[in-house]
Formats: C-alpha cells, structure tokens, sequence
C-alpha cells in the first residue's frame, strides 16, 4: 500500500506499492505535503481509488463525475450498485454542481440553511440530483447524498482535485461493505493491503459517520444519526425533523448510505446490555470459572448493559467488555474496558476499539447500553446495526 503520510513528520515519498511518508507539522507551506496533495488528485482525476481521510472516518474515494471509477468502488467493497455513496464536494458552489437546478433557492431552504451552518463538517444532506449528474454513485436514485468534509487533508485534495475537472468524489468507508469502518490510515491497510494508495491524515476527530438528512420533501427527515444531533438540525431549520418511520409509506424516503439494518460489524459477536444484566452476567461466569472464557486477557473495568447474556452458551469463549459503569469480579479469559462516559469522545474510539477486540481474538463483545438521549444517539445508533 502507498502511503501518503500526513501527521507525523518525514520528508520521505516513495511509490509503486511502497509507504510514502510527508511532513504534517507545517503541511500548508511544505512543498512535500502539496506534493502528497496533487498526487491524491491527479489518482481521482484519473479515475482510480484512494483512501481518503475525513473527520468522521476514512473514505474509498473515486471521482463521483465517472461511473466507472464510482463501479471499482462498488467492487472494492463489495458493495451493491444499488446502495447510494455520499458524494464529497470543497464546498457549496461544488454541491451545485450535483443539486437539480434551482432546488437550493426554493422555499422551504432546509437543504441550504443546513450547509451553510454546518459545512465544513459531519452533515450530509440528501437533495434531488441534477440529471445526468452522479447517477452510479446515487446508486441509480433521482436523490443524492452531498457531504463538504472539514478534514484539511480532505478538503485539499477536493479543491485540488476540482481544479483538474473533479466535480466532486463518492467516499464511503474504506472497508468491506458491512464491516466496521477505518478511523486510522492503519485501519485501511489492514482492510486492502498494498492495492490502494492512501493518504494518512491520523486518527479521525469525530470517529462515527456523518449525520444524514433527508431534504427531499416539505419536512427534513433524519435517516442516520452523527453528532450533529436532532435537536440541532430543528434549530436551523426552524422546523421539527422527521424519524423514518414517521414518514407516510407514499413518500418512502431515500436510500441513504449505512442505514442497513446490521451494518458496522466486527467478526464477534456483540451484546448490548444494561449494567446490572452485565453484572450479573459476569458473576455467573466468575462462579463458573473453571470452565470460564480463556484468552483475550483480564482487566478491571467501568460498565453498563440491555439483554441478559446466555452464558451457558458462552461455553469457553473470550470475552470482551466495554461499560462506563464499574463491574466488580475478574474472570480468566474476560477483557474489561472503560468506555468514555461523554458521548462525542466514546465516538471517537467505537470503532477503533471494536476492531482491537475483534484483532484481540474476542469471540463476544458485551458493551453497555448508552443513555437514550439525542447526544448519544450516533453510538446507539452504530451499536445497534453492529449488534444486530
């Protein structure tokens, strides 16, 4: 895998299937890091693929303008067609270039207020799509999802890569389509190896996926959570936000990217439940010991949980636990995590810590149920389709 290393400094830049390390310290002025920057651009103006990272997580880019550079995403992945990516552009002047003539003038403005307060950033609005425009990677719908990241390393590489003809670039996650997403450059290259070439912009600050919201139609209509949350998107709006199932069976909304139903999985098995069913759960273990879990380590922890485990069916299995509220008891063969008791930081590592529990050789991982408040309603969220 290329490298095109962005956070750490090294002046060094090699090619064909080897690392390539650049200086991060004062990238705006090195003449390295530009360098990194064009060679991003001139792979998406070419119409090849390249791992891209944002703020939430690491991207699959290809130019959205080309079907058959939007197509090796789609296999890369293996992804269907038929699921929409979200489309990255530098800014609003770009989204036009992939919104219906017109539609962000009109009244009711929900699409455009919504970009103006907060793009650069984690929002995706889904707007009608301009004929002839992004058709593959809108897989096929008449609606396509817009995105202006505020990842500096992102948002160079677009505006370089506008520069040379790009209107914009389809980016989902940089992994195995329902696996759980890349939030390192590391991440990515443990997912494809040296068959792409990747831009290392360090660990993503926000860790879960953009917030997306449904601007087709009189009302907006939340159809994945991030962390810009519900409450917030009404603010701007000055209207109250939708949930999918509150959406008339006639005006069935748009397909959006990372809304299947088990989505954002590791290899174990995850369990959401509530602290005292955790608890309880891992005494009856500890009472059992001797036929207990052996492997992934043992450790204290902080906890919570929302079903009971079967543990007899858990037989010798490793197990991992991550919890925010204290456990008492130690278990062979049992990991215990903390889990950040604030949602935007508990964001921030989910995936990562998911993936070292799956690279641990857990066979289970229990994790304690969030709180049910919109603040938290991205984790929740991506706990879910991963436990699901």
């Amino acid at each position: 895998m290329d490298f095109l290393r962005m956070d750490e400094g090294c002046a060094e830049m090699r090619k064909d299937g080897v690392r390539m390390l650049l200086d991060a310290t004062l990238w705006a002025a090195d003449a390295t890091r530009d360098a990194a920057i064009a060679e991003g651009a001139r792979l998406l103006a070419a119409g090849e693929l390249l791992g891209l990272p944002t703020e939430t997580v690491y991207g699959l880019a290809a130019r959205a303008d080309d079907d058959a550079a939007v197509a090796k995403i789609f296999a890369a992945k293996g992804r269907p067609s038929s699921h929409p990516l979200i489309v990255h552009v530098p800014d609003r002047a770009g989204a036009e270039q992939f919104v219906a003539e017109g539609f962000l003038q009109q009244q009711p403005d929900h699409a455009a207020r919504l970009m103006d307060a907060f793009w650069p950033g984690p929002l995706t609005v889904i707007v009608p799509r301009r004929p002839g425009v992004g058709a593959a990677a809108a897989g096929g719908q008449e609606s396509v999802g817009l995105r202006c990241p505020s990842h500096p390393v992102a948002l160079s590489v677009l505006q370089a890569a506008a520069a040379l003809g790009v209107a914009g670039v389809a980016a989902p996650s940089a992994n195995p389509f329902g696996r759980i997403s890349p939030t390192t450059a590391q991440h990515v290259e443990q997912e494809f190896g040296d068959r792409l070439t990747v831009l290392d912009g360090g660990a993503c600050q926000v860790g879960i996926e953009s917030t997306i919201v449904d601007c087709t139609r009189g009302q907006p209509v939340l159809l994945r959570p991030g962390m810009i949350s519900i409450e917030k998107i009404a603010e701007v709006t000055g209207i109250s936000v939708l949930l999918p199932e509150e959406v008339v069976a006639r005006q069935e909304a748009p397909r959006a990217s990372g809304t299947l139903e088990s989505h954002y999985a590791p290899r174990a098995r995850v369990r959401l439940m509530r602290a005292q069913a955790m608890q309880e759960a891992l005494q009856s273990l500890a009472e059992g010991s001797d036929a207990a879990v052996g492997g992934v380590g043992a450790g204290t922890l902080t906890g919570g949980a929302t079903e009971a485990a079967d543990v007899e069916s858990i037989g010798h299995k490793p197990i991992a636990i991550w919890s925010r509220t204290s456990l008492q008891g130690s278990v062979p063969g049992v990991a215990l995590h903390a889990m950040p008791t604030d949602p935007e930081q508990a964001a921030q590592v989910l995936f990562a810590q998911l993936r070292e529990f799956d690279d641990a050789g857990a066979a289970e991982i229990w994790v304690e149920s969030v709180p049910e408040t919109a603040a938290w309603a991205g984790v929740a969220d991506r706990l879910r389709r991963a436990a699901a």
